[in-house]
C-alpha cells in the first residue's frame, strides 16, 4: 500500500510542482512519513525533489530571468538558510499562525489581481525574497512561501516557473549533501520508496510541463494563488 500511495502521491506532486513551483517536498514529505520519522522523510524527500527539480529547470532554462534571480532569487535562498539555521531557536505556533495568514493573504491578493495593478520591484523585490526565504525557511516550506511572494511579480508564467524552480536547485544542492551526511543510512533504509517517489515525479514533472504550455497566463495565476490559498489555509489549520 505504501508504495503505491508513494507513486500516485510523487506523480501527483510532479504534475503541480511543474504548474505553481512547489509542491514536491509538501505532498512528498507527509506520505513517506508514514514509514519513517518526519526528518528522514523529509531528507528522502528532497532527493525526488532536487530530480525533478533539476529537469523542470533543464526544459525551462532558457525563460530564466537574471534579472528576478539577482533582485529576488539569491535573496530568498540567503533568507532560507538563515530560518532554517533559526528554525529550532524560533519555530512555534504563533509563527506557522502569522505565516499561514500572510501566504493565505497572497494567494487572495493573486486571485483579486493586486499584483497586476503595482508589481514588486526594485529594491522591494530583494525585501520580498529575503523575507519569503527566511519565513520559508522557519515554517520548513520554502516552495511554497517562495511562490506565494513570486506572485507579485510581474512576470510571464514560464519566466515565474522556471526562476522559481532555479532557486529551488540551488537550495537542494546546498541541503542534499547534508541530508545524505546526516541521514543516509536511514534513507538507504528506504531505497525502493525514494526510487519510486522519484520516477514518479520525473513521470509527473514531464506532464506537467506539457500541461504548462497549453495554459494561459491568467489561468495560470488563478491556479497559482488558489494553491498558495490552500497552503495558506492548510498552515493555519497545523498551528491551531
Amino acid at each position: 500500500m505504501i508504495e503505491a500511495l508513494t507513486t500516485f502521491a510523487a506523480l501527483f506532486a510532479g504534475v503541480v510542482a511543474s504548474v505553481v513551483a512547489f509542491g514536491i517536498g509538501s505532498i512528498l514529505t507527509p506520505v513517506l512519513a508514514l514509514e519513517v520519522s518526519t526528518p528522514v522523510a523529509v531528507a528522502a524527500a528532497s532527493i525526488p525533489h532536487l530530480l525533478g527539480s533539476s529537469l523542470r529547470l533543464w526544459v525551462l532554462r532558457s525563460h530564466v530571468d537574471w534579472r528576478v534571480m539577482r533582485e529576488f532569487g539569491a535573496w530568498s535562498a540567503l533568507g532560507g538558510l538563515l530560518g532554517a539555521l533559526l528554525q529550532s531557536a524560533l519555530a512555534s505556533r504563533i509563527l506557522t499562525l502569522l505565516f499561514g495568514v500572510v501566504v493565505a493573504w497572497a494567494g487572495i491578493a493573486g486571485l483579486l489581481r493586486l499584483a497586476e495593478r503595482s508589481p514588486i520591484k526594485g529594491k522591494w523585490a530583494l525585501v520580498a525574497g529575503a523575507a519569503s526565504g527566511l519565513l520559508g525557511g522557519l515554517v520548513g516550506n520554502q516552495g511554497g512561501i517562495r511562490t506565494a511572494a513570486m506572485l507579485g511579480l510581474d512576470v510571464d508564467k514560464e519566466v515565474f516557473v522556471a526562476s522559481a524552480t532555479a532557486v529551488a536547485v540551488a537550495v537542494d544542492l546546498a541541503r542534499v549533501p547534508v541530508y545524505i551526511m546526516t541521514t543516509g543510512e536511514s534513507i538507504a533504509a528506504i531505497t525502493s520508496l525514494v526510487a519510486l517517489a522519484t520516477l514518479g515525479v520525473v513521470a509527473g514533472t514531464i506532464a506537467g510541463l506539457r500541461w504548462l504550455s497549453t495554459l494561459e497566463g491568467r489561468t495560470f495565476r488563478t491556479m497559482a494563488s488558489l494553491t498558495v490559498l490552500a497552503l495558506g489555509i492548510y498552515m493555519l489549520l497545523q498551528a491551531l
